[in-house]
């Protein structure tokens, strides 16, 4: 599962950069979810929704998000050319939900437009117990991977926060 994230994210960002002239970087991230050996993209539609649910609840599975960041930037200006990836691996522990949670949830649409069928940061996050690891990489983007991925060329992770200020320090 690790590496199949990793090629997927690795597809992603390739197809962004053949299509945009004007990129200096571009970052691809995709998430699977490992459940009893078997991985899970997006439900293919509500009844399989219904069915993952139902097999999580009470568990636990491993979500893993590959990243794959691409360096187009101008040599002259510090590019590497780089084209490098990572992936994050978190434990998610699910709740033990009724029947009745499952549906209702499933009927909000939110779990068919996830990897997993569940979200941290939206509904589903009440059906969540707990996180072993990076909860950003649950949302799809691990900040400290992505971090680590921008000093292999040459960057900080403040570089990208440009200059604007949010606030005044004299307070």
């Amino acid at each position: 599962p690790a590496d199949a994230v990793l090629v997927l994210a690795q597809a992603k960002a390739r197809a962004v950069a053949a299509t945009d002239p004007d990129a200096d970087l571009v970052l691809g991230c995709d998430s699977l979810l490992e459940l009893d050996g078997q991985v899970h993209g997006k439900p293919r539609d509500a009844e399989e929704a219904v069915a993952r649910w139902r097999r999580m609840r009470g568990r636990s599975g491993q979500l893993h998000t590959g990243h794959w960041l691409i360096d187009l930037r101008d040599p002259d200006q510090g590019g590497t050319g780089a084209t490098l990836g990572a992936t994050s691996t978190t434990v998610v522990h699910f709740a033990d939900v009724s029947d009745v949670e499952i549906d209702a949830y499933v009927a909000t649409g939110e779990p068919l437009a996830v990897a997993g069928a569940f979200t941290v940061d939206g509904r589903g996050g009440a059906f969540v117990t707990g996180i072993e690891g990076d909860h950003h990489g649950v949302v799809g983007l691990s900040l400290p991977l992505l971090r680590s991925l921008l000093a292999d060329v040459d960057l900080h992770v403040h570089d990208l926060w440009g200059t604007a200020q949010t606030g005044d320090a004299t307070g």
